[in-house]
């Protein structure tokens, strides 16, 4: 039986939430000042990619041993957290048309970076703690 390494630390998924709110926080600044913009295509492509990841999670989450399910079970909500939010968001985002430097399109547009973010940088505490990897950082 392997041990996980994945103890009492979730360094990595706390490290996950902050890079997501850094992002989301720098992408709604950006918007406010009309830097960059998001585009209907850019929203579509931010869905599949959620409710891609929802699939895969959903296949993949059958197929994790036993003596990993520990370690992944903590970081997973993170993940679904990321996935919905980014359905949502983006969804909200598809219906409704914003103004370029609209304050609560600003917010919005955080929001799904956040979530996107979230997605990614979770993907990669769940791969480093089902690889065995120590959880130093």
């Amino acid at each position: 039986m392997m041990n996980c390494n994945c103890t009492c630390k979730s360094t990595c998924g706390l490290l996950a939430v902050a890079a997501s709110i850094i992002i989301g926080i720098v992408t709604a600044f950006l918007t406010i000042t009309a830097a960059i913009t998001v585009t209907p295509a850019f929203l579509w492509v931010a869905l599949g990619i959620a409710v891609v990841y929802l699939g895969l999670t959903l296949f993949t989450s059958v197929f994790i041993r036993d003596d990993e399910k520990r370690c992944a079970c903590r970081i997973i909500p993170t993940l679904l957290a990321g996935i919905l939010g980014t359905i949502l968001v983006s969804i909200i985002l598809l219906g409704i048309t914003f103004a370029a430097t609209s304050v609560i399109g600003a917010i919005i547009t955080g929001l799904l970076l956040l979530f996107l973010t979230l997605i990614f940088t979770s993907t990669a505490c769940l791969v480093k703690c089902l690889a065995n990897c120590d959880n130093n950082i």
